[in-house]
């Protein structure tokens, strides 16, 4: 078994922390005193219908103990206005580090939870869904807007959201044309309906592929009984196998309130890849630490 040194300097670019409209495992602030004591170097939380940028500002300002970071950023779900490069530009002048394509607000998202997303709390108005191909299969204007304006902050991180591996297949390649430098293309494995072609392919142009933690099926919560996610847990080793390690970035997606806190699954998750597949403490730094950090210009 991993030591728990191994957390110290860890990145999780992806935690849903409170306050939002569904119940939390954390809030803003528990989520940073939970990694400043595992030793993190930075946190990002994100939240489907709201930016996160002000409670990440004051938690670290005011209640951080100088040492982990914690960002925020912005997706372009309907309750920011959708594809809004005037949200995007706000968000990033209040020092957001990514903006995610739309999520709950997705096509594709909502076509895989037609029974209602328990992340919507008891939000009552009906979601538009955003489908951001036009009849043709290409790009619609929005999204070449948001691709031109992404372009002009290169320091900023370009992900890719919920939407259907089609509009990722046209996205990734656009963005990319556009100038985008930093794309991070969300858990493709878990409901865009991507093969482990499109997947390679989109990293063999230079995008990161993201692989959450709360995913795998062999992941239980110890609290419930509950299993994490629906994934194979052997599939991330079939990509570990396959990607660059360096076009790898493993995070978490925790803070639902039934599952572990974020820092929990994280150290779950890593000594499953390591007594499982045999994954080194230097793979798994690079994995958790040397990539996101990059991403996010701290190294």
């Amino acid at each position: 078994m991993l030591d728990r040194s191994i957390l110290q300097g860890v990145v999780d670019l992806h935690i849903h922390a409170g306050p939002s409209v569904a119940k939390r495992s954390v809030d803003a602030v528990e989520a940073l005193k939970e990694a400043e004591d595992a030793g993190y170097r930075a946190i990002v939380i994100k939240d489907h219908y709201c930016p996160t940028v002000t409670e990440c500002v004051i938690a670290e300002q005011h209640l951080g103990n100088g040492k982990t970071k914690c960002f925020g950023g912005i997706v372009l779900n309907n309750s920011v206005g959708g594809l809004n490069c005037n949200a995007i530009d706000a968000a990033i002048a209040m020092g957001a580090k990514i903006v995610w394509m739309p999520t709950v607000s997705a096509k594709n998202h909502m076509d895989h939870h037609k029974g209602g997303f328990l992340g919507a709390g008891s939000m009552s108005v009906p979601e538009k869904p955003i489908y951001y191909l036009n009849e043709s299969g290409k790009l619609i204007p929005e999204v070449l807007d948001v691709l031109r304006l992404m372009a002009e902050h290169k320091d900023i991180i370009f992900a890719t959201g919920h939407g259907h591996r089609d509009e990722l297949d046209q996205l990734i390649p656009a963005a990319l044309e556009a100038g985008v430098e930093k794309i991070l293309v969300n858990h493709p494995m878990w409901q865009i309906e991507a093969t482990e072609e499109d997947v390679c392919r989109w990293a063999g142009m230079g995008a990161v592929i993201e692989f959450n933690t709360c995913i795998y099926e062999n992941m239980v919560n110890q609290k419930t009984g509950q299993q994490m996610g629906p994934i194979p847990f052997t599939l991330f080793e079939r990509y570990f196998d396959r990607l660059p390690i360096e076009k790898m970035v493993i995070d978490t997606d925790l803070g639902q309130s039934i599952f572990w806190s974020p820092v929990t699954g994280m150290y779950e998750f890593l000594n499953e890849i390591h007594t499982r597949f045999g994954i080194s403490e230097e793979e798994i730094n690079c994995m958790t630490k040397k990539n996101p950090a990059k991403l996010l210009d701290l190294v």
